[in-house]
């Protein structure tokens, strides 16, 4: 049998690629694809795929709510996550929401394949350095909030406009970031933003 493919993925030259690559395997036909999280739901919707492969670059959290959303409105279809530099934190993230299968683009052209026959089968398709990286690395000490907090100040965001966002006061936000300093030893906000980022955790 067949195994019907929805492509995700929102550059030509990528989606085209892919589509190509998964053509060439004789039980595997790509139905659709869709050029963005925007539409892919509703593709998935109307072709009734048996796996949707979405790259995640550039767009993590849409990809996550889209396997999300998949998982709960297409409850028979598996959902296989392409990721290029994904960070831990969003790797693990993935694997607790259930996503069937996650592989890296670095990987060799037949993990693709592979990785698309084993959730169809219903199983879970993890690529191992990916499996290592999510692992290996070392759990958020932050609480959501604290999160939230320094997701703003890493964007620039003055203490001020975070608070008025957040719907908090100024010293509630200089509280969460302290707390952030101390839990991640940090000199400053400055330290604190890149021990997060290096660690994964943004």
């Amino acid at each position: 049998m067949l195994i019907r493919v929805l492509l995700v993925e929102e550059t030509d030259l990528v989606r085209g690629a892919l589509a190509a690559l998964l053509t060439l395997e004789e039980d595997i036909q790509v139905v659709a694809a869709s050029p963005g999280f925007g539409q892919a739901v509703a593709r998935a919707l109307s072709y009734r795929p048996d796996v949707v492969v979405i790259d995640i670059e550039g767009g993590e959290e849409s990809a996550l709510g889209t396997s999300r959303e998949l998982a709960a409105r297409l409850p028979e279809c598996r959902t296989l996550l392409v990721a290029g530099s994904a960070c831990p934190e969003y790797l693990r993230q993935a694997l607790e929401l259930g996503v069937a299968g996650l592989i890296g683009k670095n990987g060799s052209c037949d993990i693709l394949a592979q990785g698309v026959r084993k959730v169809a089968a219903g199983e879970r398709f993890i690529d191992p350095e990916l499996a290592l990286l999510a692992l290996s690395s070392t759990q958020s000490p932050l609480t959501p909030r604290e999160l939230e907090v320094l997701r703003l100040a890493a964007d620039g965001t003055p203490t001020r406009e975070i608070s008025e966002r957040l719907s908090l006061s100024v010293g509630t936000v200089r509280n969460h970031l302290n707390a952030v300093s101390r839990k991640t030893q940090a000199r400053n906000r400055i330290d604190a933003i890149r021990i997060a980022r290096d660690a994964g955790w943004l």
